[in-house]
């Protein structure tokens, strides 16, 4: 096995290029795990930690650009959490503390999994994801990003570069069930906004259909919207819990949330 460790963007994406079969690596939570049960074995790891440009976060105009490096300890507190608090919120239930001072936002949209934490905060806040490669950058829609389970939009030769996201800075909570309140996959969680300024509800739920699922509706239609949310999601049984039980904590989560930013 080959690891390559770019000092630079530029260099990382040259890499890329030449070696597109190269598995990227930052912090490293999800992939060393497949690594060390060997459900996952590839030829070459890019290996981004030294990548600078892929860390911090910035503001323009009231746009968020938040690097792929970002961790979820760095989306605790600060500015970042005061205006995406729903981000903040979930960032708090990722794993342990270790796995937070490691674990990072461009991690979890690599692995598209549909119980990625911070998914449905940023689906929820319209974020777009901003992708690179020699050929230059482009911008996506998260909802277009997540094309499956633990399947993106990537093309062979890019790499995820930042989180792009405008705050609505609108009432907005996450809410997650799983068998304890930590070092746990979710078994359904749920983000919500409560959008009076464009009058209008969103929600986003994960570990409840092939990828993370939105639902929008009008603010006047606030009594019907957590039924809408349960009805919209298509969960399956498994291991951590029945696809009949995950419809119906979304129920209860979207209610409670709905609780919590109305009132």
């Amino acid at each position: 096995m080959d690891v390559l460790t770019p000092r630079t963007l530029e260099e990382a994406l040259t890499l890329k290029a030449v070696r597109p079969e190269a598995v990227p690596i930052q912090g490293g939570t999800d992939l060393m795990v497949s690594l060390n049960f060997d459900h996952l074995r590839p030829e070459v790891i890019l290996n981004l930690n030294e990548v600078a440009e892929l860390r911090g976060w910035s503001r323009e105009n009231g746009v968020l650009r938040l690097g792929a490096g970002l961790t979820y300890t760095e989306l605790l507190h600060g500015e970042v959490a005061e205006a995406l608090p729903v981000l903040a919120e979930a960032s708090r239930t990722v794993g342990s503390p270790q796995i937070r001072n490691r674990g990072t936002i461009g991690g979890n949209l690599g692995t598209a999994s549909p119980a990625g934490d911070a998914l449905p905060p940023l689906l929820v806040e319209e974020a777009e994801v901003e992708l690179a490669s020699t050929r230059g950058t482009r911008r996506v829609s998260l909802g277009e990003f997540l094309v499956g389970p633990k399947q993106n939009a990537l093309s062979q030769d890019e790499l995820i570069a930042a989180v792009v996201v405008a705050p609505s800075r609108q009432p907005q909570t996450f809410m997650k069930v799983g068998p304890r309140n930590a070092m746990v996959i979710s078994v359904c969680s749920l983000a919500l906004v409560a959008d009076r300024e464009h009058g209008e509800l969103r929600a986003a739920y994960g570990s409840s259909g092939p990828v993370v699922g939105l639902v929008r509706a009008p603010l006047d239609e606030v009594g019907s919207f957590a039924e809408r949310v349960a009805a919209a999601a298509s969960p399956i049984d498994d291991v951590r819990g029945s696809a009949a039980y995950r419809r119906h904590a979304l129920g209860v989560l979207a209610a409670r949330a709905l609780e919590r930013c109305l009132a």
